[in-house]
């Protein structure tokens, strides 16, 4: 593979009320009425044109606490070993999440979120809204985490990917 650098700049930070990586809910879905707010950078302003009416946006951020990472990781929701690429963990190669989160409301620059499950301080990437049309799929397998569904709700992190 050949050397290609790739360099994001982020486009705002993330406010929650979440300090420490530790005892923070692992997924959106355990986050409920976790209240966020993204403050964007003033330049990108005229960009959130329209995105009020979407109830729910896709947030694309830098794990920007990562250092390193394993191939094989002991998943939140597992006691077994799995492949890092078949996890949700945050340590990775190129540490990016992805949250579908809430929107309340634009004011500005800001944007009020609910169901934040992101870490306080963290650089966003992106935005994009969710589009059930695009993004909902039929016929879903999820492997190992065929009967964790509700595990996820109650779920919180702890010291393994600090």
């Amino acid at each position: 593979m050949t050397d290609k650098s790739i360099c994001f700049q982020p486009i705002g930070i993330i406010h929650t009320p979440f300090k420490s990586l530790s005892d923070m809910p692992i997924q959106p879905s355990g986050a409920s009425m976790t209240r966020g707010q993204l403050i964007m950078d003033p330049q990108y302003s005229a960009g959130l044109t329209d995105l009020d009416g979407f109830s729910h946006i896709y947030l694309i951020y830098h794990f920007h606490k990562v250092q390193n990472y394993n191939l094989t990781v002991t998943p939140f929701l597992d006691k077994q070993p799995r492949g890092l690429f078949a996890t949700r963990a945050p340590k990775r190669p190129n540490p990016i999440g992805l949250s579908i989160v809430q929107l309340i409301s634009i004011e500005n620059n800001v944007l009020n979120l609910l169901n934040v499950d992101i870490l306080d301080g963290t650089p966003v990437l992106d935005i994009k809204p969710y589009v059930p049309a695009f993004d909902h799929q039929e016929d879903v397998r999820v492997g190992w985490l065929r009967d964790k569904d509700n595990e996820v709700k109650t779920k919180r992190s702890d010291e393994r990917f600090v």
